[in-house]
């Protein structure tokens, strides 16, 4: 992965592939946590959030209708 495959910072509609990416780059260190924090316009407790759902459920758990059931269990 390069910073060419990461979303465009303008980026307004955030799927799951989309934040995969940036959770990607920050745990195989092409970006710091607070560098792709402030590209994107992230809180820390979201990006946590994002980083969460990858740990527990893979990308699939980033998807808004996923992240429904998940919730639920």
């Amino acid at each position: 992965m390069t910073r060419a495959d990461l979303p465009d910072p303008k980026i307004k509609r955030w799927v799951a592939s989309r934040k995969a990416a940036v959770v990607r780059a920050v745990i195989g260190g092409l970006l710091l946590q607070e560098e792709a924090l402030a590209i994107y316009g992230l809180t820390e407790e979201e990006f946590t959030a994002w980083k969460r759902a990858v740990d527990r459920h893979g990308v699939a758990g980033l998807k808004a209708t996923r992240l429904q059931k998940y919730r639920q269990l």
